[in-house]
């Protein structure tokens, strides 16, 4: 498996897992599927320009020989600069507990270092057990600040941060 950063010219790619990330695991994302495959082409043009043009976001891919298996995101905080957010991380199921995800994460947590960001936060739904854990293996705490899951607010999603 390797993992690697998103190209300018992979609108497509970006696309394609965004909508299989939703479709899997529509509580765990803060948007639905049906909302998110209803943008138009210009959406995924400019999602994918904010990912990989110099000092902007970040995307990864998971990659094995049948192709790519999971993506995560590095996003800055606009309101506090010293900040960055691990966010959108989804593994393929049948691949899921072989290191993908701490390999994505590992990623994000490499930019974000090499950025200069000073910590790293993230949301995960509430009794996800699986993310949990990966994440406290990965050093991140719960803050203890509660939200609710937009698409779904009978679902509670917890803030988890992490000193870099």
């Amino acid at each position: 498996m390797t993992v690697r950063r998103l190209r300018a010219d992979e609108a497509a790619l970006l696309k394609a897992l965004r909508l299989r990330a939703l479709a899997d695991a529509p509580d765990a994302f803060a948007h639905t599927h049906a909302e998110i495959s209803a943008r138009p082409n210009s959406y995924w043009d400019d999602m994918t320009r904010s990912v990989t043009e110099p000092g902007r976001n970040l995307m990864l891919v998971a990659e094995e020989t049948q192709g790519p298996i999971g993506m995560a995101f590095g996003i800055v905080d606009r309101d506090r600069p010293a900040r960055a957010h691990l966010g959108g991380m989804w593994v393929e199921p049948d691949v899921r507990h072989r290191g993908a995800g701490r390999a994505l994460a590992d990623g994000v947590i490499a930019w974000a270092r090499e950025r200069g960001f000073a910590e790293m936060v993230l949301w995960v739904t509430e009794g996800n057990k699986p993310a949990i854990a990966l994440y406290e293996r990965l050093g991140f705490v719960m803050t203890g600040r509660r939200d609710r899951l937009p698409p779904n607010p009978s679902l509670a999603i917890l803030e988890m941060e992490r000193s870099l």
